[in-house]
C-alpha cells in the first residue's frame, strides 16, 4: 500500500490531479486502473486525491498504461520525486494539526493569496508579540508555555515568504472588529502590530483594507477564509476556510467562484488602500 503522508504537498495536489485526468483520457476507471497495478481501488483514488505520497513504481505502471510518452513520463516522475520531499513545516509535526500543514504547503506556492480576516491580524502579518498574545488566549487550545513557543516560531517562519525575491501578492480585508479587540493589556503589543501593518501595507505586493463598520454588513459576514491562486496552470484556485476542529479545502470551480466574487463585493464596499493607511495611523495615535 501507498505511503501515508501527514499532509499533502502543493505538488502531490497537482500531480494527483493530473494522474485522474491522464487516466479519464485513456477511457479508463479507478476499478481498471487499480487492477493494473494489482491493488484496491481505493489505492488509485488516495493517489488521486493526494492522500498519500506518490509511491514511484505505481506512477510509472500507470503512466505506461495510460498511453504516456517516454518523455513527458521521465518529467512526471521526476517532478513525483520532488513532490514526494516533506516541506519545511514538518519540522513543526508536533504542533502543526494535519488539516493546516495543507495550507502552510499552498501558502509557499501561491502567486496570489486573498483572504478575509473577522477576528485577528493575520497570521503572515502578525508581530510575535501579538502572536504570543493571541495564543496564549487559549485560541489553539493548548497554553502550555512549550506549545505557544512553537505556534509563534512556526508562524514567524511562514513569514518569510514575504521577504522572498519574488514573494506573492497578499491581499487581505480585515473587519475593523481585528484593531478594536484587545489581545492583550500591554499597550505596546498594539501599538508594534500596528506598526508592522503600516509597514507592510506600504509594500507593493500588500494590499490591505479594512471593511469599516459604517460601512454596514458584507457578503463575507460569515467565517474567515482565504483564496489562493497559482502560476502552475494544472492547479485551480482554492479555497481554505476553518472551523473550531478542522478546515475544508474547496476547489469546485462553483465554490470558488462565490467566494471570489465575495472577495471582489468587498473589496469595492471596503476601505480603499490609502483610506487604510488612514485609518492605522488615525487609531494609532489613540494607543
Amino acid at each position: 500500500m501507498s505511503e501515508r503522508r501527514a499532509a499533502p504537498t502543493v505538488g502531490q495536489v497537482v500531480l494527483g490531479k493530473r494522474l485522474q485526468e491522464l487516466r479519464e483520457a485513456s477511457g479508463l476507471s479507478r476499478e481498471e486502473a487499480a487492477r493494473v497495478l494489482r491493488v484496491a481501488s481505493a489505492t488509485v483514488r488516495r493517489m488521486e486525491m493526494a492522500e498519500v505520497a506518490l509511491k514511484i513504481p505505481y506512477v510509472q505502471v500507470l503512466l505506461d498504461t495510460y498511453g504516456v510518452t517516454e518523455q513527458e513520463a521521465a518529467s512526471f516522475v521526476r517532478l513525483a520525486e520532488e513532490a514526494n520531499q516533506p516541506g519545511w513545516w514538518q519540522r513543526f509535526h508536533d504542533v502543526l494539526p494535519d488539516w493546516f500543514s495543507l495550507y502552510v504547503s499552498l501558502e509557499g506556492a501561491a502567486r496570489i493569496i486573498r483572504s478575509y480576516e473577522p477576528h485577528f491580524i493575520p497570521g503572515l502579518l502578525q508581530t510575535e508579540e501579538y502572536a504570543r498574545a493571541v495564543l496564549e488566549a487559549g485560541t489553539i487550545g493548548q497554553t502550555s508555555p512549550q506549545t505557544v513557543d512553537r505556534h509563534v516560531s512556526l508562524r514567524m517562519e511562514r513569514q518569510r515568504l514575504l521577504e522572498r525575491d519574488d514573494p506573492p501578492h497578499l491581499w487581505v480585508i480585515m473587519d475593523e472588529t481585528v484593531l478594536r479587540r484587545p489581545v492583550s493589556t500591554r499597550p505596546e503589543v498594539l501599538r508594534g502590530q500596528v506598526d508592522k501593518l503600516l509597514e507592510y501595507a506600504e509594500r507593493d505586493r500588500v494590499t490591505l483594507q479594512v471593511a469599516e463598520f459604517a460601512a454596514g454588513p458584507h457578503p463575507g459576514t460569515y467565517a474567515p477564509f482565504t483564496l489562493f491562486r497559482f502560476a502552475e496552470p494544472e492547479l485551480p484556485d482554492m479555497v481554505f476556510t476553518e472551523y473550531l476542529t478542522g478546515a475544508l479545502y474547496l476547489d469546485s470551480r462553483r465554490e470558488v467562484s462565490a467566494h471570489l466574487e465575495v472577495l471582489d463585493h468587498m473589496t469595492a464596499r471596503a476601505a480603499s488602500t490609502q483610506r487604510t493607511r488612514t485609518l492605522l495611523r488615525e487609531f494609532r495615535a489613540t494607543l
